[in-house]
């Protein structure tokens, strides 16, 4: 044992206690605008079916699509790998799990849409079809054939279909509360948003209704659509999308980036108009910086190049949404929009690829910062939560199981809840 050292302090008590004092609201601001991420699961993808189409079959039929596509163009695990270039030693896990998916759960989160997919009708034609919307998703979920996630994209904000919108979100909510109430998996999404304002006001419309309903306050949160460069820069120079999420007063879900729409508002040609040109990337860039610590999630948009046609196009349009997919999540956007069924095979492919490819490494240096937990770590806490994160976005979606990761890890699923998400509590680690 060494000498024992002499610790002397200079500053009294109070000083302490005083700047703790003059933080106080700095730090119940930090807690109210920054509380982490949620810790439910984020769907990998979002399905927009226009509101006249939704049917009872339609989560079945989108499934069964997707498999007669790999059926007819890909029919097994070394030409669907050929196409898509994955790795050897990925292709039969990846195409198993592809085709498992699709029977079972094919749809992760699907939006009925009463906005661009559905356009203008009359009255009495949109009340009827969000009020069988709300007949339908109250079914699925009693029947057991819902998707995780399910809702409507209802009309936005603007002056000449505002009245329009706020009444089929009224009709289908009131749908859902008649027919046994609102369901966990309920998804909202205001659409063209480009003042804060309007936001606030989507806040008053949701309020009213959870009032009208004795619902609990801030039980209906909804997704922000960003599909205007006033959304991302305002005329005052700010990032409005930030100033959007407190507008949400903690309501806001997402950020869903809206491809086409907003690249036709900053000028890109039509042949140029796709996720990954540079002023996608840079709205979405705005996005995440702006969602950051909220528990706001941001989605990237979609393509238009639908897999259709000879086996030769259809193995194009596979590659180029592998890629745009592949090149989001390398980007942290773990979700993005599907238009068709035939964009479900290489939707999962490419999820199931990223995450298998990147388990043992991702496993592997976990357990060894929670081997070293208590002695001399390399990695921080913030890497243990974006590996814990990484591990458990490929268990939800089907790509990982729960045991591998286990096994690897010696890390239970409560043990990577607890690394991933500080609302989950105190970290107790159980492993040995």
């Amino acid at each position: 044992m060494g000498q024992q050292e002499k610790v002397a302090t200079s500053l009294a008590g109070t000083v302490s206690e005083e700047i703790s004092a003059s933080l106080t609201a700095v730090d119940a601001e930090l807690a109210r605008r920054y509380p982490g991420d949620p810790g439910t699961r984020q769907p990998v993808h979002t399905v927009y079916v226009p509101g006249d189409v939704f049917a009872p079959g339609t989560l079945r039929s989108w499934g069964d699509q997707a498999l007669a596509a790999l059926d007819e163009h890909a029919p097994d695990a070394a030409s669907f790998a050929a196409v898509l270039g994955i790795p050897e030693e990925l292709a039969g896990p990846v195409h198993d799990r592809v085709r498992a998916k699709l029977e079972h759960e094919p749809v992760e989160d699907l939006r009925i849409d009463f906005e661009d997919g559905y356009g203008p009708r009359p009255d009495a034609e949109e009340d009827e079809a969000a009020a069988r919307a709300a007949r339908l998703v109250s079914e699925a979920y009693a029947h057991g054939t819902a998707a995780p996630y399910m809702g409507i994209r209802m009309k936005c904000m603007e002056a000449g279909v505002r009245d329009r919108g706020i009444r089929t979100t009224d009709v289908f909510l009131t749908g859902l509360m008649e027919a046994g109430g609102l369901p966990e998996g309920l998804v909202l999404t205001l659409p063209k948003v480009t003042y804060p304002e309007q936001v606030t006001a989507f806040v008053r419309l949701l309020e009213a209704f959870e009032k009208a309903h004795g619902l609990d306050a801030g039980r209906l949160g909804f997704e922000i659509q960003i599909e205007t460069s006033q959304s991302i820069l305002a005329a005052d120079g700010t990032a409005a999308v930030a100033r959007m999420i407190d507008a949400a007063q903690g309501r806001a879900t997402g950020l869903h980036y809206g491809t086409f729409d907003y690249s036709a508002c900053v000028g890109v040609s039509a042949a140029y108009q796709a996720s990954d040109h540079p002023a996608a990337d840079h709205a979405k860039a705005v996005m995440q910086v702006a969602a950051a610590g909220t528990g706001v999630r941001v989605s990237d948009g979609s393509t238009n190049v639908l897999p259709v046609g000879p086996t030769d196009r259809v193995h194009e349009a596979w590659r180029l949404h592998y890629g745009l997919t592949r090149r989001a999540l390398a980007r942290a956007y773990y979700q993005g929009w599907d238009m068709h069924p035939g964009h479900l095979p290489t939707r999962y492919a490419a999820v199931y690829a990223f995450y298998r490819e990147g388990l043992e490494p991702a496993a592997a240096r976990l357990a060894a910062y929670v081997a070293k937990a208590g002695g001399d770590v390399m990695d921080e806490p913030a890497t243990a939560k974006a590996l814990s994160g990484y591990l458990l976005r490929g268990i939800d979606c089907g790509a990982l199981d729960t045991a591998e990761v286990a096994r690897l890890t010696g890390l239970t699923r409560a043990d990577l809840d607890a690394f991933a998400s500080p609302r989950r509590g105190d970290l107790t680690v159980t492993a040995p």
